[in-house]
């Protein structure tokens, strides 16, 4: 049976790296840990995973904050099925997750940006009634 549980032990935060990196590559294994926990402790990030037969299937890792534009809201940073995994609910499971968690700690509004070549989440955030209100840009350095 899938669970959605908190990772917040290293060893729990290491077990989520072979998914994340399958949505950011440029992660390095050796410094995870220490990544997850110094964004923990500074930006409020929190990082949850569908977990069935104690093998990672899905993660998500969100943050709660404020701002003048939008009020308080529930921003999710990253979230990804495993590639060995999709197609199997565990998406739909984390997202729901993700949605009463937002409800319980009273944010006004729920965000994530995705990359504009991921059809496949633009569907799934489609069909979950998001609506598309921004383009986002950015200058590298």
């Amino acid at each position: 049976m899938a669970e959605i549980k908190l990772m917040k032990s290293n060893s729990d935060i290491l077990k989520t790296f072979q998914t994340v990196n399958q949505l950011r590559p440029h992660l390095r294994e050796d410094v995870y840990v220490e990544t997850i926990n110094r964004l923990i402790n500074s930006n409020h990030y929190h990082l949850v995973a569908v977990v069935e037969n104690e093998e990672v299937t899905a993660v998500a890792g969100y943050r709660m904050t404020e701002s003048l534009a939008w009020g308080k809201y529930f921003y999710v940073d990253d979230l990804i099925t495993s590639e060995s995994h999709r197609k199997n609910g565990y998406a739909q499971l984390l997202w729901n997750w993700l949605i009463n968690e937002a409800k319980e700690n009273n944010c006004e509004q729920f965000h994530l940006d995705s990359g504009v070549q991921r059809y496949d989440a633009h569907r799934f955030y489609l069909k979950n009634r998001l609506d598309i209100t921004c383009h986002h840009f950015q200058l590298n350095f």
